[in-house]
């Protein structure tokens, strides 16, 4: 179902981040102020169709009366298959073969979110997925987020870069995962250690909860294991944005020889992925200022 977006701040700011507008409805008679001549110039750019209309029909289709004047009508968003995502991560892990001699194991990173309900933290995860290279981001097809135009704000853009599904249950897309040789890393206070004591090497599968509730009953049991962020100081936990992109950066710390072969082509290590709930083995101690309780890795 196209979205509507309303009002000239708002109608800017998604023709700004490159929201996929297939039209703009003016209000007949609206004062064209220098805002409104910004858009109708960068909407002439991006050759969108410009259409005036009665203000009547604008009320009539405004679900917060604050439209101003002006309406634009945002694309679906194209959603992907969870198919489509578990082939980008296993082109990606082809690549890092071809580029090791096939000596390495695959290293491929797909976020899942388990009912995530803010828009504007699926775009935040969307643009730290997009950043590490992560092969998808899965979403439950209800009481979850889904991507809107305040999705493509706070993802600066990326989220017409990374591949997003929709699938009926979680569970059986981890399991689905699990077989494809990824091991599932839930973000919890379950952990036993902190994110930097976990083996994220290779395919990884990463859980963010709710941002009230954390992970699901069912989908910690579907978990391999657990990881955390150590804590110093009195705040119980980061917002789930900031703590996937935490997560997601470790994941890319400890795969960066491979990843950083295979873009170059050289081959001069190799990895072997060791269970998931081992600490990586090369891996000196955590310094004893970082050792303190550690908090849920969820929003509060």
């Amino acid at each position: 179902m196209a979205e509507f977006i309303e009002g000239k701040h708002p109608v800017w700011e998604a023709l700004s981040t490159h929201v996929p507008i297939t039209r703009i409805f003016l209000a007949d008679g609206n004062k064209h102020d220098r805002l409104l001549q910004d858009i109708l110039h960068m909407a002439a750019r991006q050759h969108i169709v410009m259409e005036t209309v009665p203000r009547a029909q604008l009320d009539k289709r405004s679900k917060r009366g604050s439209h101003q004047g002006i309406m634009a009508q945002a694309q679906p968003f194209a959603y992907a298959s969870l198919d489509d995502i578990i082939a980008r991560g296993n082109d990606q892990a082809v690549s890092l073969a071809v580029s090791h001699s096939s000596s390495a194991a695959p290293c491929a990173l797909i976020i899942v979110l388990d009912h995530i309900t803010d828009a504007g933290n699926l775009g935040a995860i969307a643009r730290s997925a997009e950043s590490v290279g992560a092969a998808g981001i899965i979403i439950p097809n209800k009481r979850s987020a889904y991507v809107t135009a305040s999705t493509y704000k706070s993802s600066a853009g990326a989220i017409s870069h990374i591949p997003v599904a929709q699938v009926a249950n979680l569970q059986q897309a981890l399991a689905r995962l699990k077989n494809e040789g990824y091991w599932v890393a839930g973000a919890s206070e379950k952990a036993e250690g902190g994110i930097w004591d976990a083996n994220l090497t290779g395919n990884v599968c990463l859980v963010m909860g709710n941002e009230n509730t954390g992970l699901a009953r069912l989908t910690q049991e579907a978990c391999d294991f657990f990881v955390s962020l150590p804590q110093r100081g009195v705040v119980s936990s980061l917002n789930v944005a900031q703590s996937a992109t935490v997560c997601m950066y470790e994941w890319l710390r400890q795969n960066r020889l491979s990843l950083q072969e295979c873009a170059s082509g050289t081959s001069n290590t190799s990895h072997t992925l060791a269970n998931a709930n081992a600490n990586a083995s090369n891996r000196s101690s955590a310094p004893s200022c970082c050792s303190r309780a550690s908090s849920q890795a969820k929003a509060q």
